[in-house]
């Protein structure tokens, strides 16, 4: 629990061993994502307007280096529209993103607790009339013959709530600031899950835990897997920072002194909770 509070509250992300889920599973996603890559999406990119750009030696400052598809799971799937995906690919992402929910509703858990909430807070928040949004960004990052030029995949943070990434095993390229450094993160041995937070959830938590800058550099050396799985609220949730962990405002400070003269070798936090309760009276 300490470690994950340090992850949040200091980094943005992390990785998860003995998650649960099923090791043979995740092997099969990736198999079946790599050949549905190479069957179905590699030659179109190769002979897509990028690549001619960047055979031009223009640089691609406005674009990303990847090829990608993107699943809807919840509240309504849409992987049976989505062509040229093998009845086996469907079943067996179906079955993969089962085991990711109830790992991503456990985390969630976990870092509520953690913020001193109930521990369905983020669950109840993130829900609308038929649950939460998932969805997961299918991506490859093709090897790439100019990878100064170009970017995997530019700069930003995450606008939804708790993503969980299945990543390559073997090619690098995933990269996340930290203190003004970027840091490399290595490819996922083992098949361990690599977590970060969204925006929502540096909102909900009131800033105390943060949504980190990240971003995918473009490489020579093998084209890189990326199966990002995003547990985000509904459309229509509503999102604030969460009460609990809001301090006190619009209090006179005179009011603050009547209470500190009662309190004053107590511990503040109870203080502030009155604060805010008197304020609620105003």
């Amino acid at each position: 629990m300490a470690l994950l509070h340090q992850a949040c509250e200091k980094w943005g992300f992390f990785q998860v061993e003995n998650h649960g889920i099923d090791k043979k599973l995740m092997e099969k996603v990736k198999q079946l994502v790599n050949s549905h890559y190479e069957h179905n999406l590699k030659e179109s990119f190769y002979e897509s307007e990028m690549a001619k750009r960047l055979n031009s030696k223009d640089n691609l400052n406005d674009m990303d280096w990847e090829s990608t598809f993107f699943i809807w799971h919840h509240p309504k799937s849409n992987i049976n529209e989505i062509t040229n995906l093998s009845e086996d690919l469907r079943k067996t992402m179906d079955d993969y993103i089962a085991q990711l929910i109830k790992l991503a509703e456990k985390l969630s858990e976990l870092m509520c607790e953690n913020l001193g909430l109930e521990k369905d807070y983020i669950m109840k928040t993130f829900s609308g009339e038929k649950g939460p949004s998932v969805g997961t960004k299918v991506a490859k990052y093709p090897q790439c013959p100019r990878p100064e030029l170009v970017r995997g995949l530019r700069e930003h943070t995450d606008a939804g709530g708790i993503i969980l990434l299945l990543q390559d095993d073997q090619v690098p390229g995933l990269e996340f600031l930290k203190d003004g450094e970027w840091i490399k993160i290595p490819p996922s041995k083992n098949n361990t899950i690599f977590v970060n937070t969204g925006d929502q959830v540096e909102v909900l938590s009131n800033g105390r835990y943060k949504s980190a800058l990240h971003r995918v550099m473009a490489g020579e050396e093998g084209s890189r897997l990326s199966i990002a799985t995003f547990y985000n609220p509904a459309g229509e949730a509503i999102i604030s920072p969460a009460p609990k962990l809001l301090y006190p405002n619009y209090y006179s400070f005179q009011d603050y002194l009547k209470l500190y003269a009662t309190t004053k070798f107590s511990d503040k936090s109870p203080r502030f909770e009155s604060m805010k309760n008197h304020n609620s009276l105003i």
